[in-house]
């Protein structure tokens, strides 16, 4: 069949590797698609990934019979009801259900009524309101615009100050627009974070191996949040114990508590955790492969990508068995010099092959192609993946890609994985 992958990043080139090994996959276009995911698909350009007539279009054109959503932008612009109303699969959740990243008051809302463990929280529309709430708590906080920003809409404060500073950035002068028309303040949550993506269909929820992404900007966890400087899987963190736990007491509950708010939910739910001496809370919910955990989960995925997301659509995912590899992925992002703050794009970029050669699975995350050479083109550029037996081993492979790229400031975090390495000492 023909598979319509839609996005522009290294999630999507990840995905685009994957689907292209499915022995169902004919032919697979992209929209935009980049450099790296020319080298699998057809990539369409002119198209607006937030113009669901024109996808529509676009899908009957190519005659697409399985239609795959990356970013989360067009999942809350609902694409994925588009599509299935003229008759073409689509892996996603419809634009209700997708609510659950689209709106971080309505996350919690779901979460305080099915009892799933998260941050105690309030949510205002005013931001004086907010301002005497702040003063009044326990610090820290964080303190999240209520819509998509991004990845870039969460803020952690120490002192009442700066969270009404951080208040005022998101609701007066409207740094995300108008997500931030409302806030959730929340209290900060003490543990190491990790990631657990499952597939389901709305019934069965089937657990992806567990993953840690790193959002500091530097070595140490130090610096700026960012939209994730590497991630491994799978994080030991999450114990068998907890991978338990996690799908009775998160996964589950939020895909029966979605079915009884009439939105059930399809697709790749992304449950961000924060795994406390309590157990695992949820800090976030994501309605689609996260970026850049898809880079180090998907390698480690044995079975055939297509035929479990048409299970997904189709309502038969307990009919399915998924299988993965016991290995471990590590992926290292190398992003544009000043990132996430002002960068410069066009700087060519050399010895991609050369990485690839060596071993390493390279995924383009910025990139562009400029006479005839590759080019920056983003904040974050290329994620090099290492895949092997083991944690070190993947951390060695996917460092000794890394050397082999070079290109006019290019920046990379030298300690990927370093929690997972402390446990193994």
């Amino acid at each position: 069949m023909n598979i319509l992958l839609i996005g522009s990043g290294g999630r999507e080139h990840a995905l685009a590797w994957k689907l292209s090994q499915s022995k169902h996959t004919d032919k697979l276009y992209a929209v935009p698609g980049n450099p790296g995911i020319a080298k699998f698909a057809e990539c369409v350009s002119g198209v607006s990934i937030e113009d669901n007539d024109a996808i529509v279009a676009l899908a009957k054109e190519k005659n697409i019979g399985l239609a795959v959503v990356g970013p989360e932008a067009p999942l809350v612009n609902g694409v994925v009801d588009a599509l299935t109303a003229a008759g073409i699969k689509a892996f996603g959740p419809t634009k209700d259900a997708a609510e659950l990243e689209g709106s971080k008051v309505y996350a919690k809302v779901v979460m305080r009524r099915y009892k799933i463990p998260t941050a105690r929280s309030e949510v205002f529309g005013d931001p004086s309101r907010a301002h005497v709430y702040v003063r009044q708590m326990r610090q820290p906080f964080a303190i999240k615009a209520d819509g998509l920003a991004a990845g870039k809409g969460v803020i952690l404060t120490k002192t009442a100050d700066e969270a009404v500073e951080a208040i005022d950035l998101l609701m007066k002068e409207k740094a995300f627009g108008d997500a931030g028309n409302r806030v959730v303040i929340e209290e900060f949550m003490e543990g190491e974070e990790a990631s657990v993506l499952a597939f389901t269909d709305g019934e069965t929820i089937v657990a992806m191996p567990a993953s840690q992404d790193h959002k500091r900007v530097n070595d140490g966890d130090e610096g700026l949040n960012t939209g994730g400087m590497g991630a491994y899987a799978p994080a030991p963190v999450i114990t068998p114990e907890l991978s338990e736990r996690v799908m009775e007491e998160i996964l589950k509950p939020t895909i029966e508590g979605m079915k009884k708010e009439g939105r059930p939910y399809k697709g790749c739910l992304y449950a961000g955790l924060m795994i406390t001496a309590k157990g695992p809370k949820v800090v976030e919910f994501n309605a689609r492969f996260g970026d850049p955990e898809t880079q180090v989960v998907l390698p480690l995925l044995k079975s055939d990508l297509v035929e479990v997301m048409l299970a997904c659509v189709d309502g038969k995912l307990a009919e399915t068995e998924i299988e993965w590899a016991d290995e471990a992925a590590v992926s290292v992002v190398m992003a544009s010099g000043g990132y996430p703050g002002d960068y410069e794009k066009g700087k060519k970029i050399e010895g991609v092959d050369e990485a690839e050669k060596s071993g390493a699975l390279v995924f383009h995350a910025g990139t562009a192609e400029k006479d005839g050479a590759l080019v920056t083109a983003g904040g974050r550029v290329l994620n090099v993946v290492g895949v092997a037996k083991d944690i070190p081993a993947a951390v060695q492979k996917a460092y000794a890609g890394v050397e082999k790229i070079s290109f006019d400031g290019a920046h990379y975090r030298k300690d990927i994985a370093h929690r997972a390495l402390e446990r193994l000492k």
